[in-house]
């Protein structure tokens, strides 16, 4: 296992901008402060000590084994590569509700039933393996059901930015930089504060960005909850997302937003 500098300043940033010190982080992880001493100094964390980081930093832990470097574990894969298909219609037809619907489908999301895990969660390489920033956040939605085509889909929905599927993949493979307003954008879809997901990927910010509408909140509750779906059941969560947004637009209940 090699060593992840990178990792231990990103996390002594991340301390900084929240005014937490090691050993208070430490009690917060259940951790001793010279483990989390150790990452800070540069050592390659273990995966027990990110899965107690992430839950003392509020951080998805998928996210911090994808800045550590480090492969994702099966559990926290998503459960079946093929609802990649149905899960980026299903959020761009449940954005446009109104934000009970929204909470209507997330229910349903939350109450179906998990099915058994058939195989190993194993996406196509879409690029080579950069390690740089732009790879990150796209393994990063990688793991939210979006091949590149679903990164295409999605944000244009909710957030100012529209890029063609090949972009992701120049993004991906550290050919495109991130912007500000990209780091933004992508923030509240991964449901990462701007400020931290900018200093996390070496983006600077020249102002504080604001809060994320509230689609854009539901539309990374939205992403991230279909992890647990097999492809049928985010086949059958798309479908009712587009019969809710049918019935909405009768109604006179219809949404405007950047993607429509």
């Amino acid at each position: 296992m090699t060593e992840h500098r990178g990792f231990g300043v990103m996390l002594a940033w991340l301390l900084n901008h929240r005014e937490l010190g090691a050993p208070e982080l430490a009690d917060r992880a259940g951790l001793t402060t010279d483990e989390v001493r150790a990452v800070l100094a540069g050592e390659t964390p273990g995966e027990r000590l990110l899965r107690r980081l992430a839950t003392a930093l509020g951080f998805r832990a998928v996210d911090l084994f994808i800045l550590a470097g480090l492969a994702v574990p099966d559990d926290m894969a998503p459960l079946d590569v093929t609802a990649e298909r149905w899960v980026p219609y299903a959020v761009m037809d449940a954005v446009h509700l109104p934000a009970a619907g929204r909470r209507e489908l997330l229910q349903l999301i939350r109450a179906l039933p998990q099915e058994e895990r058939r195989s190993r969660f194993a996406p196509k390489r879409l690029a080579p393996l950069t390690e740089v920033p732009g790879d990150w956040v796209i393994r990063m939605f990688r793991y939210r059901n979006l091949d590149w085509s679903g990164m295409a889909k999605t944000p244009a929905v909710v957030t100012p930015t529209y890029l063609s599927a090949s972009t992701y993949g120049v993004i991906g493979a550290g050919r495109k930089e991130l912007t500000p307003r990209l780091v933004t954008d992508f923030a509240a879809l991964l449901g990462i504060g701007a400020r931290e997901l900018a200093a996390l990927t070496g983006v600077f910010l020249r102002e504080v960005p604001p809060p994320p509408a509230p689609e854009a909140v539901d539309a990374a509750a939205l992403l991230w909850e279909p992890r647990r779906l097999s492809g049928t059941q985010a086949r059958h969560v798309s479908e009712l997302a587009r019969s809710m947004r049918g019935n909405c637009r009768g109604g006179g209940y219809f949404i405007d937003l950047p993607g429509s």
